[in-house]
């Protein structure tokens, strides 16, 4: 009697003893088949890449994946969705250990425009223009000049809440448009109530009606040219006010031009506390103050000059107006990508956040969906030429490069290196002087030099719109910082939506890690950056 294809199938995975004993009764012994151990593990090998080969082929006939892993089985198509309570099975899971290096998955794009260019819902109507918004004839000449067409979607929310004179707290995604979303109706508001400048040459301290705070001079700088192309039309004065000289520098600030005392004044916390303290600077008469990139604001070296500042301003309850008793308080707008939890409790020492409104747009604190995003696990010693590798493959025609380092000494070091490549870049952070710094970011915006390498002080606000590339070559400390990293390709103006290549070295990035990516799984914002402005601490406690 023959061996059915159940007996091939014993013969072939059973030892030959068992092989011998199933068979006993149904065929002599020696029409057994006996396998080589060598053999059946090469069998085995097969099947297993056979498998291996069906999931591939399952994830290519799945579609476009959301999440595209080294290893294809864990691979997730963007038709996969995963509940809020499970826990996905995640790339990054062993990468703690050693063996993981030279991992990687990469997050595809979902969508091709960035979130604040999609038009409105199909319910909320056709999106309205800047015209339409009621603002007025000069700002929308300077509109113009921007070569700026249609409003974003921070610009659609909080140009007509602000118009209406309430103070607010103002949370997008990095590249959006927030300048603007401020600007537009808080200088419309200066133009429905002019009031006469002082002469040029009057003695007294400069006395601004509207105030913009910035974490850093190049800042600064950008959103001063943003403000002076909006206001010239107008004829309203805009000055800049930084620090870094002498105080004689910052008389001159005030005071530069021919137009006499600036109607805006946008500066730094250093330089508004001394110009302050030494009497240069008066804000009795502020309508209204901007805090733009307020989780910079909130860092420790922030803190001390911004409650200074806050504590000229007439902003307490009761408090009398900028032009009197009956006039209503200044009005205060809080802008940023992020917010800090002590961001409500430092404010209620100065006025009444309980009043604030809160606008915020619906990709607040979520990954960018229109930019590619790939993590890298590797050794420290592996980094540098994986970085070269990059750079140098890189077409010239490929945009703008900016490499973020978490040190100034870091940046420093990498400065050396690729001089030695022939590489051409910039550097920036933050222990340079006031004069090495000046320049060095507008140098890179202009293109002169396509790669710079910089601490976080370029990952704020900075308008980056010809950078295609970023590469964290150390990985950011905390996910506000990847937020803000990541954001500086695809933003507003940008040709192209470009990409994110992050290097993970140590264990505490794998943690950061770990996060991004299932949230990416699950299409959720980051954790622990949903903190509130009207969240106000225990009272008495």
């Amino acid at each position: 009697m023959a061996l059915g294809r159940s007996g091939r199938a014993a013969a072939l995975t059973l030892p030959p003893r068992r092989v011998a004993a199933a068979a006993a009764g149904a065929q002599p012994p020696e029409n057994v088949v006996r396998v080589p151990w060598a053999l059946r593990l090469r069998l085995q090998r097969g099947t297993q890449r056979r498998r291996r080969g069906q999931g591939e082929a399952a994830v290519a006939r799945s579609g476009k994946l959301l999440l595209r892993s080294r290893r294809p089985e864990l691979s997730q198509p963007r038709w996969q969705t995963v509940g809020r309570w499970e826990q996905p099975q995640l790339v990054s899971a062993g990468w703690k250990h050693r063996k993981a290096c030279g991992d990687y998955f990469q997050l595809e794009p979902s969508q091709q425009a960035a979130p604040a260019l999609q038009a409105p819902p199909a319910d909320a109507g056709q999106s309205p223009s800047f015209a339409e918004m009621g603002l007025r004839p000069a700002l929308l000449a300077g509109l113009e000049t921007l070569a700026i067409g249609r409003p974003t979607a921070v610009q659609r929310l909080a140009i007509p809440a602000l118009r209406r004179g309430r103070s607010a707290l103002c949370a997008a995604e990095t590249g959006s448009g927030k300048t603007l979303a401020y600007l537009l109706p808080l200088l419309d508001g200066l133009l429905a109530r002019p009031e006469a400048l002082p002469p040029a040459g009057s003695a007294g301290p400069a006395a601004p009606r509207g105030l913009v705070v910035l974490p850093s001079r190049e800042l600064a700088a950008q959103v001063g040219a943003v403000a002076a192309a909006l206001c010239r039309p107008a004829g309203l004065p805009v000055r800049g006010l930084t620090g870094g000289g002498a105080a004689g520098g910052l008389r001159r600030q005030l005071r530069a031009g021919p137009a006499g005392a600036a109607a805006v004044l946008l500066g730094t916390p250093g330089a508004l506390r001394e110009a302050l303290r030494r009497r240069f600077l008066a804000l009795e008469r502020l309508r209204w103050m901007v805090l733009d990139e307020a989780d910079t604001l909130m860092d420790e070296s922030f803190a001390e000059p911004l409650e200074e500042i806050l504590a000229h301003a007439p902003l307490a309850s009761g408090a009398s107006g900028p032009a009197g008793p009956d006039e209503a308080r200044t009005q205060v707008v809080v802008v940023g990508a992020t917010f800090p939890t002590g961001l409500s409790q430092t404010l209620e020492k100065f006025t009444d956040v309980g009043q604030f409104l809160t606008l915020g747009t619906q990709s607040l604190h979520r990954l960018p969906p229109h930019v590619q995003q790939k993590f890298v696990r590797l050794k420290g010693q592996d980094k540098l030429p994986e970085l070269l590798h990059l750079l140098k493959e890189r077409p010239a025609s490929g945009g703008a490069v900016l490499i973020f380092c978490n040190s100034a000494s870091t940046v420093n070091w990498m400065g050396y290196i690729l001089d030695d490549h022939k590489i051409k870049h910039l550097r920036l952070q933050g222990q340079m002087s006031a004069a090495a710094r000046a320049g060095i970011f507008a140098s890179f915006q202009k293109g002169d030099v396509s790669v710079l390498v910089c601490t976080d002080l370029a990952s704020r606000g900075l308008d980056t719109s010809s950078v295609q590339l970023v590469v964290n070559y150390d990985f950011p400390d905390t996910l506000q910082d990847y937020l803000h990293r990541a954001g500086r390709v695809g933003r507003v103006g940008s040709k192209a939506p470009g990409a994110v290549v992050s290097f993970v070295t140590h264990r505490w990035d794998v943690d950061l890690v770990r996060k991004i990516e299932t949230a990416a799984r699950k299409r959720t914002g980051l954790p622990g950056l949903d903190s509130s402005i009207n969240k106000s601490p225990p009272k008495g406690g």
